[in-house]
């Protein structure tokens, strides 16, 4: 007898499999042109991703399909793992995220950022010498700067001060507002002989393009607001993920108890 549950969690699995080929496709796309520490860092991800989803999808269609029960109770193990994991992520993910936000400054466009608004287990991943140097090098491989640069690079003073700059280009590629260093271009600022600085930024900043703010904890402070956004729509992306989660496993749990109805009344049918 063919049941509904079956084909749907069949279905569904086949779907899955047909991702599972795309997402590795494009991790071994990556592995083969990755030049920068940034896409080699994303290729392993990918690559991990799309062979479990491809061992996952094979479990439960075959169980499913196939009335394999014990494929198919390893499946819907998976599956119990999965959802408890991403609920926790999820919420994990809102509690860190919920603290931070950039300070608004008198008389300009944009905003600065201080590392310490932001959640200290963040701030404890940031603070690894070892992670800041491979962000920074990412942030050097994007060019986040040398765009600013060139956006903005006709701006007079006033133009500049009145820009609406995003949380990286405001806290990487210039100096803080605290420091009143005399503007030159946007990533050009004059120092004030013999000042003392109270904010340390000030003591980081270099107009060397490959230096910039990239040692300042602004700098660090703007990625975190990108991670907290970033974030947060993860978040809400993981909420729909585990809704659908939840109806396959329910669907693959009526799926297994048909596979066990269908061994028992087999095994003990006999002939009339």
């Amino acid at each position: 007898m063919v049941r509904l549950s079956n084909n749907l969690v069949g279905i569904l699995n086949f779907v899955t499999f047909l991702l599972s080929i795309l997402i590795l496709g494009a991790g071994i796309w990556l592995s083969n042109r990755a030049s920068t520490n940034c896409e080699k860092f994303l290729e392993r991800p990918f690559i991990a991703l799309g062979v479990f989803l491809m061992l996952v999808s094979l479990t439960g269609l075959i169980g499913a399909c196939c009335r394999v029960s014990w494929l198919l109770w390893l499946y819907l193990l998976v599956m119990f793992l999965l959802i408890v994991i991403m609920f926790c992520f999820t919420i994990f993910a809102f509690v860190v995220t919920n603290k931070g936000a950039g300070e608004a400054l008198s008389e300009r466009g944009y905003k600065e950022y201080r590392l310490g608004d932001y959640s200290h287990w963040l701030q404890k991943r940031l603070n690894s010498t070892k992670n800041w140097n491979k962000i920074k090098s990412c942030l050097s491989d994007s060019q986040v700067c040398s765009s600013f640069q060139d956006q903005y690079l006709n701006d007079t003073d006033e133009k500049f001060y009145t820009e609406h700059l995003s949380a990286l280009q405001s806290g990487c590629c210039k100096p803080s507002n605290d420091c009143n260093f005399t503007y030159v271009s946007p990533t050009v600022w004059n120092k004030t002989a013999g000042a003392v600085y109270s904010n340390p930024d000030c003591n980081a900043w270099d107009k060397d393009p490959k230096v910039l703010c990239y040692n300042c904890q602004s700098c660090k402070a703007g990625l975190l607001h990108n991670v907290k956004s970033n974030w947060k729509k993860v978040a809400v992306v993981n909420i729909i993920f585990l809704l659908f989660l939840i109806v396959v496993y329910t669907v693959g749990c009526c799926a297994f108890r048909n596979n066990r109805e269908d061994n028992y009344y087999g095994r003990y049918k006999g002939p009339y």
